[in-house]
């Protein structure tokens, strides 16, 4: 049986990516403390949580990690337009700084849905970092504090970024259409 599927065609390459990180350390290392959580977003964001939180000790911050598994799209292209939690925060929030981290911008749905939990959990101040920030035609809410890329409105793959679970390993961000 053939493989029908579209080839991935790279947007972003892995050096650019790092480049990315490396820029969104130094802006976020002076609104935040050590005493921050830094919670990913679950699953996608983990490489991206990874890197940054690596980028952010090489700039002299060591925030707690904790992360935050909520669902949207399952195995689907597109978001079901309602949000599960998988499972919650796994640290004590209350009173602390919170920074939610996400791979991809794009409905603003689990954003919104992270923020509320964290500050229903007591969080003091709740911001908001993604790696990749994709067009929309309306408004969202809550836009993300911090942004690395203004990705292109297609289908991403890659730097934790799926398609029905695979091709979250790719190095690039690439296109998948």
């Amino acid at each position: 049986m053939a493989d029908t599927s579209p080839t991935p065609t790279v947007l972003l390459p892995e050096a650019e990516i790092a480049r990315i990180v490396a820029d969104l350390a130094r802006r976020i290392a002076p609104a935040i403390d050590d005493d921050t959580v830094a919670a990913v977003l679950l699953t996608g964001g983990l490489w991206f949580a990874a890197d940054l939180t690596r980028a952010l000790a090489r700039v002299g911050r060591n925030v707690r990690f904790d992360a935050l598994w909520l669902a949207s799209y399952g195995d689907d292209k597109t978001s079901r337009g309602a949000i599960d939690v998988r499972a919650p925060f796994q640290r004590p929030i209350a009173g602390r700084r919170v920074l939610i981290l996400d791979d991809v911008f794009d409905t603003g749905l689990s954003l919104a849905e992270a923020v509320r939990i964290a500050r229903e959990g007591g969080a003091s101040e709740v911001l908001t970092c993604v790696f990749a920030r994709k067009p929309w035609p309306r408004p969202r809410a809550p836009e993300p504090d911090f942004v690395g890329w203004e990705a292109p409105n297609r289908f991403l793959v890659g730097y934790g970024l799926d398609h029905a679970g695979g091709l979250r390993g790719l190095p690039d961000i690439c296109a998948l259409d």
